[in-house]
This record gives structure tokens, C-alpha cells and sequence, in this order.
């Protein structure tokens, strides 16, 4: 993304999620530099791992800072995947690191659904569905809270998730093994190529920790299935449609002529979803108006960062979406990233 156009002075903005952690710096409205780092910061039942963080972000803003000759940052942003219920250690430990090492005068904090919106539609009113293996939708009008929909999990929800589509379509393939309704043999063929024996699945499956992730895996199975011309991997596609739809329609905020934009993988399986998803949002909220991402949660993560610095942020900081912590004066003093 580097040379994308975003406001701003002397900017870092960080992207974490299961893939890894993205950096970037950005200064006068260029995307300066960016740095990828393929390790997951690890999580547990007691929050994210804010010291693994740091220990990622810092030398890789080191280096950026350091390559372009920056000045002190003005603001910082970090969207983590997990930081609305697992991120108190980061919104204790990052602002402070940041301040310290490169002189941060003011450092947000928020959930990898808010940088998604704002990477995808800026600094505006609307709503943004993100569906990965899991699934968000977070909406506003910019003078209320946050409107935000589902993101519940694979157990209590993420409809139309990638999780949910791999689950629907391994049901339909244990469906057809058992000879039940509502089976279908081209997804237990698929099933018992990619995982073996459909009678070993569920001890293949249960015991993993990552079982979103495994549900997930199994979409492009489903999507091929459905483009091959099986009824039931279209019907699970037209169903997943169908609730993302419900989420857009419930994210996004009164008014006319409202901006949805979709970001995520499992909208890369292109028009057998996106077309059903396209006519139940039309009938669910005629005054919605799919339009194309601008940017990814990176790009989010730099613009959050960026209005920050120069005054204009009007997305909700509402705890623990979004979370902005003031510094006090550094002096301007900068680093090379050491703790």
C-alpha cells in the first residue's frame, strides 16, 4: 500500500491479526513504508501478549522511522484482531511504548472491525461488514456509538462467516454419508478428499483449538461444489448471503443513501454470494449502497492515526472499539525501538 493517500503528519499505523502484523509509516498524506512480520501474536484467555507485540512493532517502526529520517510521531494507531475483549494488556502497555520510543503524542487503540471501516470507507458515515473466518459489522452515522452486529463467535454466531459456510457445507457432506435429507455427495466427496474418512471427522475436528480456522478451510471446497452446479453448496451460498445481509442491514445507520462496503476473504468467492447478498440487502435496506473498500485495516490503522494527528477524527471513540490515549510531552525525543 505504500503511496496510498492518507491526511496527516509523522504517522505509524499497525494491522495485527491471525496472519501476522503490518506496519506502516505515513507522513504528509504518502504511506512512506511498510513492514510485514508473518508471526501471530499470541493470544490466550488472559488477552493478547502485549510484550510479543511490542517486540514486533517496535524494531519494525525503528527501522521505518530510522530508513526515513522521521521526526518524533505525532499519532499512532494499532488495530488487533481480539482487541475488544483481549486487549487490556496492549491499551496498558502500547501507548506508553510508543510515546517512549518515538515520541507519540497521542496513540489509538481499537478492534480490527474499526480499522477495517475505516480502512474501507474513511473518515464517513456507513457501515463495513467484515467476514473472514469469523464475521463483524460495524456501522455509524458519526454523532452516535458504534453500531455493531455479530462478531460473536463460531458458537453463537459469525453468520455467514467463513466458518459458518465450511461448517453448513461439512453438515451437508455427514448428510449424505449418514443418507439423510439435505445431503449432498459432490461435498462428501470433497469432504473425504481434504480430511479423509467422513467417519473420523468429528475426531479430527473437536479436539483442535483452531476449529474456526478448520470450518473455514473448507469454503473453497463449498464454492467449487456450488460453481460446479450442486444444489446444496449453492443453497449454503445463498443462505450465507442471507446473513450477511442481515448484518449489513442492522450495521448500517439511519439516513439516506448510505456507503456498505464488504471486506474479507470469503467475499472472494465473487458473484454466487455477492449477487445474493446484493438483492437481500436491496429488499432488507433499499437506502443501502454497496460500494467497493477503499483500503485494507492497515490502510484503516494509518487514516485513524493521521486524522489523530491533525484534528479531524470523527469516527465514535467509544471503549473498547476505539480507544485514544494522550501523552504527556516527550520532549520529541525518538528511538531506535528498544524496551
Amino acid at each position: 500500500m505504500t503511496g496510498a493517500a492518507v491526511p496527516g503528519g509523522w504517522v505509524l499505523g499497525v494491522d495485527s491479526g491471525g496472519t501476522g502484523v503490518r506496519v506502516a509509516l505515513a507522513r504528509d498524506g504518502v504511506v512512506l513504508g511498510e513492514r510485514r512480520m508473518p508471526v501471530a501474536v499470541r493470544t490466550s484467555a488472559s488477552g493478547i501478549d502485549a510484550a510479543a507485540m511490542l517486540d514486533l512493532v517496535l524494531p519494525a517502526a525503528a527501522d521505518l522511522i530510522g530508513g526515513a529520517g522521521a521526526g518524533p510521531l505525532t499519532a499512532a494507531a494499532m488495530g488487533a484482531a481480539g482487541m475488544v475483549s483481549l486487549g487490556d494488556g496492549l491499551r496498558a502497555a502500547v501507548p506508553r511504548a510508543l510515546g517512549e520510543a518515538f515520541g507519540a503524542r497521542v496513540v489509538a487503540l481499537a478492534g480490527d472491525a474499526v480499522t477495517a471501516y475505516a480502512g474501507a470507507l474513511g473518515n464517513r458515515s456507513g457501515a463495513v461488514v467484515a467476514a473472514g473466518t469469523g464475521l463483524i459489522a460495524l456501522g455509524t452515522d458519526l454523532r452516535g456509538p458504534w453500531r455493531r452486529v455479530d462478531g460473536w463467535g463460531h458458537l453463537l454466531g459469525d453468520c455467514g462467516s467463513g466458518a459458518w459456510i465450511g461448517r453448513a457445507g461439512l453438515e451437508a457432506a455427514m448428510r449424505a454419508h449418514d443418507g439423510r435429507r439435505g445431503g449432498s455427495k459432490p461435498l462428501l466427496a470433497a469432504l473425504e478428499a481434504v480430511f479423509g474418512p467422513a467417519a473420523s471427522m468429528p475426531g479430527r475436528l473437536y479436539p483442535r483449538a483452531d476449529r474456526p480456522a478448520v470450518l473455514a478451510s473448507f469454503v473453497p471446497e463449498v464454492a467449487r461444489c456450488a460453481a460446479e452446479g450442486d444444489p446444496v453448496a449453492a443453497d449454503v451460498l445463498e443462505r450465507a448471503a442471507g446473513h450477511i445481509a442481515d448484518a449489513a442491514a442492522a450495521a448500517c445507520p439511519p439516513g439516506q443513501d448510505r456507503a456498505v462496503a464488504c471486506t474479507g476473504g470469503v467475499f472472494g468467492i465473487g458473484e454466487p454470494l455477492l449477487r445474493p447478498f446484493r438483492e437481500e440487502l436491496a429488499r432488507l435496506c433499499p437506502r443501502a449502497r454497496v460500494v467497493a473498500a477503499e483500503g485494507d485495516p492497515l490502510l484503516g490503522a494509518v487514516r485513524i492515526a493521521s486524522a489523530l494527528a491533525d484534528g479531524t477524527l470523527r469516527l465514535p471513540v467509544e471503549e473498547p472499539l476505539l480507544t485514544v490515549t494522550a501523552q504527556p510531552d516527550t520532549g520529541g525525543r525518538t528511538s531506535t525501538g528498544g524496551r
